[in-house]
């Protein structure tokens, strides 16, 4: 069934199956349909995520086990609720060796039974890049040894790594054998960490090498993967599920598909909900990218909704004044497509050459006939994903879906000034084989095809979001997980449009505005986006700041992003004058700093962190957040911070209310009924207050939770009309009609009127209003039922207004 309203838990040992048991009648009340888990099945010891999973087989006997998951679908059955679960298909961890698959390929090699369960090239010895120099030197050093488990021997590395060996080795084996002869046996090859990106025979996640790719395309894989999953919908104990990371398999459409059937195929309980099964994606949309319809899914997980929202909220006149200041203070450039192309170059040759020459391999031989070499082969794909529009194309090597064709032309446009003369012919070649109707043998072109869309989509993820969305800081709300940052505002009517097509196409997609991945919490980018609406307020702000600090050894594009971070972030009735209270911001500001540095790859990094330029960055963090050697930059922080409250809050309540009405699955991310003020994890998944939030329904509550409260009730009272109503944009009229945003909602006799105020800023500078006075608005109006509604006096205390009937 499609749920009304989702809640996000994030489970580890810490927050466990029975500590969300304990919330169910909170969750009940507030106005949930269903609890949106993240993965359940066992991960790694410790995982505070849960995505390496290393058993598919069983749920994580560190949230409680099966019994305990049991008993918590009991008690949310009763309070009329359900629960959908995050499946992770594209990977495994591999770490900490705790995988049996894992450690059954690397005791047996191919002839594993797990063999084909990951994706590793077997033309050469699995690649373990663990150690921390080169093998000759490990063994020298003694880092590694061989030691009993049992009536086995493992090998072990640095005294934390263990690796199983072959069966036939364990006979006669003693301490003191000649290790070095022992290793070269193996399935495996031990390597120093360094060779990771140049080396690795399989697919990882990502660059994180201990996160090993699964081939899910295999239909024996795909039923061992899913088995878990298809007992549990089978039991009646959950309704649908989140797939991770979409993109990363072989053929996300046709794992989708072949996910629907499943799940529809399966009989449950006669007390069971109604299915289907409700299946959502993580799947990142590029600008102007479709979601195909064809998939048998019911929308993404809301990271396209997360971006419209923010996007709306952002004052289109901000741009030109934020980009010069930008600018100005780093000598970088204001727009964002440079950023990007060389995180893009730096991306694909620093961290995925061993992806990058396996694709090049598979593609050469079908190339060698068209007179193209192997070089003209690896230029073509370079430069293709340097400049590839979308995280990936969906071809299969002999077809392609009618949506890729738009893709496929808008990269041949782009990667003209990047061909060398003569050569264009080979990227018309690579186009032709992604479309699917290009020369070859099926099966070697399926497989080059597959590699280059296995590599495109981590390389547009890691170069975007984990590269330059790190290095570039035109306005840090625009830079978050599936957002645009070239694109600065969205206007009205392409917000309406967008919504009018999720509820035609998609009315069950799930809307998220804070998840476990965020950069800035929800409330962090509300705040940030009130800058737009100042810019010389802004200004005038960051050269005093600039006046004061000086120097300070730390880069100024570095500095212009901490301040931004700073106002976005500064919690809820800080003091200046409270020492405490900004120690311990200064701790969480430090934490996102670090991971900022390391993660833009400019002056630090994960590979080689600069010790001194980071101990730089964190002193200067302590100085400014310190009262006794800070006072003056505290207090003009603060002072913005104050001056721009209202216009902060009046755009975390327009963000609410339009996550809770327009087509769509709300999805509250935990602890997001109050500000949500978090930077990048783990600050974004820190212990939530449920004694606070349960406080609220028995007494006042903030203004937001009360907007949430209501706006659930509202679904739950009417979920016809929020399911399946249509979706239609209210023309508003008169002077201020770009601050006004309005739409109906209808299913039959049933409607509900939704307007919000839009980019305020400006008026609300002075006092606490959440709204500008009725005067303000002149004589703009809403064209409702043939008549005209002015605005004034149509916002009361808040800037959301709210009118139905049935």
């Amino acid at each position: 069934m499609t749920p009304r309203a989702t809640y996000r838990f994030q489970f580890h040992k810490d927050f466990t199956f029975a500590d969300a048991e304990a919330l169910v009648p909170y969750l009940a009340e507030l106005g949930i349909s269903h609890l949106y888990a993240s993965p359940v099945t066992t991960a790694r010891a410790g995982s505070t995520h849960g995505y390496d999973v290393v058993d598919l087989t069983a749920i994580n006997p560190e949230l409680g086990g099966e019994p305990a998951f049991r008993s918590l679908v009991a008690a949310l059955r009763s309070h009329g609720l359900g629960i959908i679960i995050d499946i992770v298909p594209n990977h495994m961890g591999v770490a900490g060796g705790g995988n049996a698959w894992w450690n059954d390929v690397l005791a047996r090699g191919q002839a594993s039974e797990h063999a084909r369960v990951f994706d590793i090239d077997w033309r050469r010895k699995l690649v373990l890049p663990i150690l921390g120099d080169p093998l000759p030197t490990a063994l020298a050093q003694g880092d590694i040894t061989l030691e009993r488990d049992g009536d086995s021997w493992l090998i072990s590395a640095y005294g934390e790594h263990r690796f199983p060996i072959r069966p036939e080795d364990h006979a006669g084996l003693e301490a003191s054998a000649d290790i070095a002869a022992l290793l070269d046996r193996q399935q495996y090859r031990l390597a120093s960490w360094r060779t990771a990106n140049d080396e690795l025979n399989w697919r990882r996640f990502f660059t994180i090498n201990e996160l090993a790719g699964v081939r899910i395309e295999d239909p024996a894989v795909f039923e061992a993967a899913h088995a878990l999953y298809f007992r549990l919908y089978a039991d009646g104990l959950i309704d649908g599920v989140r797939v991770d990371h979409v993109d990363g398999l072989t053929d996300p459409a046709g794992y989708c598909r072949q996910l629907r059937a499943r799940l529809d195929s399966i009989e449950r309980p006669a007390d069971a909900s109604a299915g289907p099964a409700y299946i959502v994606v993580e799947k990142i949309l590029g600008p102007g990218e479709p979601l195909a319809t064809d998939w048998g899914i019911d929308g993404t997980s809301g990271y396209d909704f997360m971006e419209e929202v923010a996007a709306v909220l952002h004052a289109p006149d901000g741009e030109a004044p934020l980009g010069a200041l930008w600018e100005e203070i780093s000598g970088r450039s204001a727009a964002f497509a440079p950023e990007e192309l060389q995180a893009r170059q730096d991306m694909l040759s620093w961290q995925f050459e061993g992806q990058l020459s396996g694709c090049v391999a598979a593609f050469a031989p079908l190339a060698e006939p068209l007179g193209f070499t192997a070089a003209m082969v690896r230029r073509a794909i370079e430069r293709l994903l340097w400049v590839f529009p979308v995280y990936r194309t969906y071809g299969t090597g002999d077809a392609a879906p009618a949506i890729d064709e738009a893709i496929r032309a808008e990269a041949r446009r782009r990667v003209a000034r990047f061909v060398p003369p003569g050569e264009g012919p080979v990227i018309d070649a690579m186009l032709a084989w992604l479309a699917g109707n290009g020369p070859g043998e099926s099966a070697q072109v399926a497989d080059a095809v597959r590699r280059c869309q296995q590599l495109s989509a981590p390389i547009a993820a890691k170069a975007v979001e984990d590269t330059a969305f790190y290095r570039y800081g035109r306005l840090l709300s625009r830079n978050d997980v599936g957002f645009d940052a070239a694109c600065f505002s969205m206007p009205i009517e392409r917000f309406h449009a967008v919504a009018a097509a999720r509820g035609k196409d998609f009315p069950g997609a799930m809307l998220a505005t804070a998840t476990h991945d965020h950069k800035r919490g929800e409330d962090v980018r509300a705040r940030l986006a009130v800058l737009s609406e100042i810019p010389e307020i802004w200004r005038d702000h960051v050269a005093t700041w600039e006046r004061i600090i000086g120097d300070g050894g730390i880069d100024p594009a570095d500095r212009y992003m901490l301040y931004q971070t700073l106002f976005g972030a500064w919690p809820e009735g800080l003091a200046p004058t409270d020492t405490a209270g900004l120690a311990a911001f200064a701790d969480r500001v430090n934490a996102w700093q670090e991971k900022a540095l390391r993660e833009a790859k400019l002056r630090s990094s994960w590979e080689a962190p600069d010790q001194d330029y980071e101990a730089n960055a964190r002193a200067l963090v302590d100085r400014l957040l310190d009262p006794a050697r800070s006072p003056e930059f505290l207090g003009d922080m603060a002072s913005l911070v104050a001056l721009a409250a209202p216009a902060a809050q009046a755009n975390s309540l327009v963000q609410t209310a339009l996550h809770y009405t327009v087509p769509g699955v709300p999805d509250l991310y935990q602890g997001t009924e109050l500000l949500d003020l978090s930077l990048v994890d783990p600050d974004n998944r820190r212990p939530v207050d449920y004694d606070r939030l349960r406080a609220m329904l028995e007494g006042n509550a903030a203004e937001k939770f009360a907007l949430i409260r209501r706006l659930l009730a509202l679904r739950r009272d009417d979920p016809a009309l929020f399911a399946g109503g249509s979706y239609t944009p209210i023309r508003v009229t008169g002077s201020r009609s770009a601050h006004v945003l309005a739409f109906e909602r209808r299913n039959g006799p049933a409607r509900l009127i939704c307007a919000v105020a839009l980019r305020c800023g400006a008026a609300l500078q002075d006092g606490a209003a959440l709204v500008p006075p009725a005067d303000w608005w002149g004589d703009t109006a809403l064209a409702i039922d043939g008549g005209a509604v002015a605005v004034a006096g149509l916002f009361e205390r808040i800037p959301v207004y709210l009118s139905g009937s049935a």
